[in-house]
């Protein structure tokens, strides 16, 4: 059986799409559709139902899947271990991370790795979803809720800490509510309740409950930059809100109801099958380093 049917097969798995398979494959349509033929016919089954929408596994499909993934994980094995283990780490790791850590932390801490490792390319997918490991949709991923099932390697990040804030101007205009009933008369930032992707973000309730929700969104950076614009009360992370505590102008946040926090923790992710291919070990190492080093950023105070 060839090799690079199997990487066609497991690439329109993941994707559901013969078209975002090929351009994840790096590969034109054609080809993406010949190999899938050729292995449908060597394995006299078809693997895929192919559908207008996209293309949904066969039960011989849901069948090949586990073993395809065995196959490519001793293919990835193989490749590894003929590296030179003093050569420069090389190659592209995806991580996927919630957007609010991804743009306000790990960018910044990702970015400086091409200096360390020239060869090293990083993917980060800052999106306020999960990751599927096992589909690989990323090679790493960060998340809110420590996972129950799933072959995963699992192991804390950080604790971090988030507390309620508004823009000076808002302040300014509307005053400073003194306890958690004063938000009567407060306009509330907060997330989408029914798109939350993990318990984790189960901390707007506080904030509807008193106060007047008027404007919802579903990306931590959205309501960072609604609180940061005037447009209300929320609850932001402390890591990311804290820069802005000493700004200047209208926009500057001001740490307000110190009586109300939260506290949750970020858990990182890795698969089995690759953890110890070297580049995402390095990067394993460096984002745990990172994340030790920057403990008090993340619980101020």
């Amino acid at each position: 059986m060839d090799w690079d049917h199997l990487r066609v097969f497991l690439a329109v798995a993941r994707q559901g799409q013969l078209l975002a398979a090929s351009r994840r494959l790096g590969l034109n349509h054609a080809t993406v559709a010949r190999r899938l033929d050729a292995l449908e016919e060597a394995l006299g089954a078809p693997l895929f139902d192919r559908r207008p929408a996209g293309c949904v596994p066969t039960d011989a499909g849901e069948r090949l899947l586990p073993a395809a993934e065995r196959v490519e994980a001793e293919m990835l094995g193989i490749a590894e271990s003929f590296r030179d283990a003093a050569a420069d780490v090389s190659g592209t790791v995806r991580i996927g991370a919630p957007d609010g850590l991804g743009n306000y932390f790990l960018a910044a801490e990702l970015g400086a790795l091409a200096a360390l490792y020239p060869d090293l390319v990083v993917e980060l997918v800052p999106l306020p979803r999960t990751f599927s490991l096992s589909r690989r949709e990323a090679d790493l991923a960060i998340v809110l809720d420590r996972p129950t099932e799933g072959r995963l390697l699992v192991s804390r990040l950080i604790d971090y800490t988030l507390s309620v804030y508004a823009a000076r101007a808002y302040l300014e205009r509307h005053g400073t509510p003194a306890s958690v009933e004063d938000l009567a008369g407060h306009v509330v930032v907060t997330g989408v309740e029914d798109l939350a992707y993990a318990s984790a973000l189960d901390y707007s309730g506080v904030l509807e409950k008193y106060g007047r929700s008027r404007f919802r969104c579903a990306s931590v950076m959205g309501q960072m930059e609604a609180v940061r614009a005037g447009a209300g009360i929320g609850v932001l992370h402390d890591f990311a809100a804290g820069r802005h505590l000493e700004a200047q102008g209208p926009d500057a946040l001001v740490r307000i109801l110190p009586g109300i926090g939260f506290r949750r923790s970020y858990f990182l992710l890795a698969h089995p099958d690759t953890a110890q291919v070297r580049r995402i070990t390095v990067l394993r190492d460096v984002l745990t380093q990172r994340f030790r080093e920057a403990r008090a950023r993340f619980i101020p105070g």
